[in-house]
């Protein structure tokens, strides 16, 4: 931290204060808690992260300080911050100890997935809280490497009970951006002139009156300026004129951002030839090693005494054998100051007195930052780093080390292979703009036809990202037939990629294209890559009236071709399942692959999966354990910033909230889809608000709508609503034409269910009696399938309602009661509602609604714990499997007890959960 405890008052910033105060005395209470301190430059950051370490009695101290020449080494911020916590890894779930250790450079291993070290990161923060709370603080956060500030955000994004708080501090204005969803951020600003006033009488008051008086226009309420443009002022650097040239009286020294940083400028500018060589091998140095920096300033002439000027100065201090800076602005002064030949020449003085083993990686960034033009040996040892980075799971530094050897290489294929790799890995690490420019410079240099092919797979990353399926599947398509014999497995990778963004686009053409060019190029493969797209284009009839093959044998083909593979392939499958309506099988595939991905830590998988998981679920009428998935997906998916999974999670969420006849909840999902217009973000809220509408009884609005969705092609799950809707308003020829349309995707899914909603849907355009049969059909065949409650609840109501309608009250009964009953447990209050009012109208005098569910009662995670906790496992296991901490876990179950009306885990067998 840069001031110690002889920091001075922090005047102005009660507030600030308090908000501080009351983190850490939350966390005294078993309270967790994360916060961003943001500000320009001098703002009094470090200030606040000091006197928040100060009043951290009783609590474990971790704190840490970003630094710009240590921004591209992975994970230096994370060991830094846990270089004296390394013991308490052994008690971390093995997955997640192996990772962090993996991240760290401690052990070997497969790359983890950045968002498990995230988990590992939180699970390490709780067991360091078990013996006392612990406070983090990351100052000049926005200087930190990628990998450490993601997953430290990650974990402070799930913090719970654990009693600890995270503190970062960021600049606002010339500096690194620094993103922080989903964290509470304070911003500090210019103190209001009384409180400048005082800042400056504490520290000037010997100073001549109008002195002051200049002194707090040009301090512009900055509390550092503050601090230190008295000082300049003694040492004659201020300005004579208030109204002056910028660079009066400071040696002619240029300005940087702030009077601050001129200021201190101006101080390094009036230091002696070798205390200024000195401050810049710090500078760049970084790591505040006093060995290092003081062997390569000794190669440029410096001697141990040049360094009592620095000290003398206040710009460096030493504690406990580490060299640091008195302020984090002094750094970004003399570095940015510095002439170009001498920041070369301090980086390659600390190149050669780094050692190549322990320290390689540092020395070859130095030796990169010293280079002046294309070098080989330099490139090479830059793409080593790249290489180890990425066995260490940093896809940021991999792509920032790749970029810079490609700057330094001398052989064009070289190049282009550099920055095609670069690309690559900026993708992955979800930096979707310097991807793009790195695909860019790189398309300019690849002829290679596997090189083109990657490139074209980033570029197809980005725009199924943005929602572009007609543009991601061109790429795709374009660039597979030239890569076909060099890389036919590459090749094959992007035509199933094609069929499936032709699915995404609803058009039939993309999807043969598609398959025809794996058939003609022979690729293996080609049998799955044509099953696929045989089950897409069956969906996507180019007569919407038209009949459509069975999905059965695309789908045995799909199994057969697809065997046992990792959770993203499975999950894959899963997803086709779902579209051909077997949602049972789609719900056990994508539970199996939810169990490997939380097993194996594959965090990148999991959102995909869980949309998949909640969809099933949601069908199939488990809708707690939907909005359980559906939630845990959505925070994961917009960490990993995959936006087509956030449509289909909120999606789910969205038709919840709706069956539900919740609108708050509805509109709080819809919102997950906003700035993303594409048609399947329309088709979801259209689908949605209709079924809403549907079951509120507005059964023009729900027409209206459900009718705009329904002219999208492979749009056959929300048209039974349609059929409801249009017959309600007396649009007959409407509906009997979605139901016509409905009974062809029934048979050609083959599923029971299905059958039974289509014979539902006959049944409310028939004319005369013959409801009456189709109706019955239909409820027997629900019984016989015995799954998704809520159709079959919904055949009962509308069987219900005929009978009534027909005279035939006592018979209306038991399906009303029925669907009395099966909306209450599904959790649909206007539905059960309808049912209810129905009966009543029967003359059923009895009608009272179920008593409450204690299910319902639980929030989504609660219901995840409490699910787990039954099955045996410990809440360290629990933790392990839904990211959270032990002691969050524990928290959980605390709370969920009384709402289930137990009292241990023992008495869980007695609550009746799903599975």
């Amino acid at each position: 931290m840069s001031r110690g405890p002889g920091a001075p008052r922090l005047r102005g910033r009660d507030a600030e204060l308090a908000v501080v105060e009351e983190l850490l005395a939350g966390a005294r209470e078993g309270r967790s808690a994360a916060l961003v301190v943001r500000g320009e430059a001098g703002m009094g950051k470090s200030a606040l992260l000091a006197h928040a370490t100060q009043r951290a009695t009783r609590m474990r101290v971790l704190a840490q300080q970003g630094v710009e020449t240590e921004a591209e080494l992975p994970f230096a911020g994370l060991h830094a911050l846990f270089a004296d916590s390394c013991a308490a890894l052994d008690r971390l779930p093995e997955v997640q100890a192996g990772a962090l250790r993996v991240a760290l450079g401690e052990a070997t291993g497969p790359p983890p997935e950045r968002f498990l070290v995230g988990l590992a990161v939180l699970s390490l923060l709780a067991e360091l809280a078990a013996d006392r709370p612990v406070l983090c603080v990351l100052d000049d956060a926005h200087w930190v490497d990628r990998a450490s500030a993601q997953a430290l955000l990650f974990a402070a994004r799930r913090l719970g009970s654990e009693s600890v708080v995270l503190l970062f501090a960021a600049r606002t204005g010339m500096a690194p951006p620094f993103p922080a969803p989903g964290l509470p951020a304070l911003t500090l600003t210019r103190l209001d002139d009384g409180s400048a006033r005082e800042v400056l009488e504490d520290g000037a008051g010997d100073l001549p009156r109008p002195v002051r008086d200049r002194l707090l226009r040009e301090a512009a309420g900055n509390p550092l300026a503050l601090h230190e443009l008295p000082t300049a002022h003694r040492a004659g650097r201020a300005p004579v004129y208030p109204l002056g040239p910028p660079d009066a009286g400071r040696g002619g020294v240029a300005p940087t951002h702030s009077p601050v940083e001129r200021e201190f400028a101006a101080r390094i500018a009036a230091l002696p030839p070798a205390a200024r060589t000195a401050l810049l091998v710090a500078a760049a140095d970084g790591t505040c090693d006093t060995r290092v920096v003081l062997a390569a300033a000794e190669r440029l002439g410096v001697e141990a005494t040049d360094l009592d000027v620095l000290e003398q100065e206040r710009l460096l201090v030493f504690a406990e054998g580490c060299m640091g800076f008195h302020h984090p602005l002094i750094r970004t002064a003399v570095y940015g100051s510095a002439t170009m030949a001498a920041k070369r020449a301090a980086h390659r003085a600390l190149a050669d007195v780094l050692d190549g083993g322990r320290d390689e990686d540092r020395r070859n960034w130095h030796l990169a930052a010293s280079s002046t033009g294309p070098d080989e040996s330099v490139a090479a040892a830059l793409e080593r780093s790249a290489l180890r980075a990425r066995d260490r799971g940093s896809q940021q530094t991999v792509a920032a080390a790749l970029e810079r050897a490609a700057a330094l290489t001398p052989s064009s294929p070289d190049r282009a292979r550099r920055t095609v790799a670069a690309a690559e890995a900026a993708a992955a690490a979800g930096h979707r703009g310097w991807a793009a420019q790195l695909a860019d410079r790189a398309g300019e240099r690849a002829e290679d036809p596997q090189l083109r092919a990657r490139l074209a797979l980033v570029r197809a990353r980005l725009a199924d990202e943005d929602g572009d399926a007609t543009e991601t599947h061109r790429l795709l398509l374009d660039a597979a037939r030239p890569a076909a014999a060099a890389a036919p497995d590459l090749a094959a990778e992007m035509l199933l990629w094609a069929v499936e963004a032709g699915w995404s686009a609803r058009e039939r053409d993309m999807v043969e294209r598609a398959a025809a060019a794996a058939a003609d190029l022979g690729l293996p493969g080609g049998e799955h890559i044509r099953a696929h797209a045989a089950l897409a284009a069956a969906q996507l009839p180019d007569d919407p009236d038209g009949p459509l093959p069975s999905a059965a044998p695309a789908l045995a083909e799909m199994a057969a071709c697809g065997g046992p593979g990792d959770p993203r392939a499975t999950s894959s499958l899963a997803a086709w399942y779902l579209v051909a309506g077997d949602d049972a099988t789609a719900l056990a595939r994508s539970a199996a692959a939810e169990r490997e991905a939380r097993a194996t830590g594959a965090l990148g998988a999991l959102p995909r999966v869980l949309a998949v998981l909640a969809a099933g679920r949601w069908h199939l009428g488990h809708w707690p354990d939907a909005a359980a998935a559906a939630t845990d997906g959505l925070c994961i998916a917009s960490d990993v910033g995959q936006h087509q999974v956030v449509d289909q999670l909120a999606g789910v969420l969205a038709h919840l909230a709706a069956a539900a006849g919740d609108e708050e909840r509805l509109v709080a999902a819809l919102d997950e889809l906003a700035g993303r217009p594409t048609p399947r973000a329309a088709g979801i809220a259209g689908s949605a608000r209709g079924l809403l509408d549907l079951g509120l009884g507005r059964f023009d609005a729900a027409a209206d709508r459900l009718a705009e969705a329904a002219g999208s092609p492979g749009w056959w799950r929300g048209l039974p609503d349609l059929v409801e809707a249009a017959a309600r308003v007396g649009r007959t020829a409407q509906a009997r034409r979605a139901a016509d349309r409905y009974a062809r995707w029934a048979e050609h899914t083959g599923q029971v269910w299905a059958r039974a909603v289509a014979l539902r849907c006959r049944a409310l355009v028939a004319p005369g009696d013959g409801a009456a049969t189709l109706f019955a059909e239909a409820a027997a065949l629900h019984r016989t399938d015995g799954s998704h409650l809520f159709d079959r609840a919904r055949t009962d109501l509308l069987h219900g309602e005929w009978l009534r309608r027909a005279r035939r009250r006592s018979e209306a009964r038991g399906p009303l009661r029925a669907a009395a009953d099966a909306f209450t447990e599904l959790g649909a209050p206007p539905w059960a509602e309808r049912a209810r009012a129905e009966l009543r109208a029967t003359g059923d005098t009895r009608v009272n609604g179920s008593g409450p569910d204690p299910l319902a009662e639980l929030t989504p995670q609660e219901l995840q714990v409490v699910r787990l906790a039954a099955t045996g496992l410990s809440n360290r296991d629990i933790g392990a499997q839904l990211f959270l901490s032990p002691r969050t876990v524990g928290y959980h179950l605390y709370k969920a007890f009384p709402k289930l009306g137990v009292a241990s885990r023992a008495q869980l067998v007695r609550v009746d959960l799903p599975a």
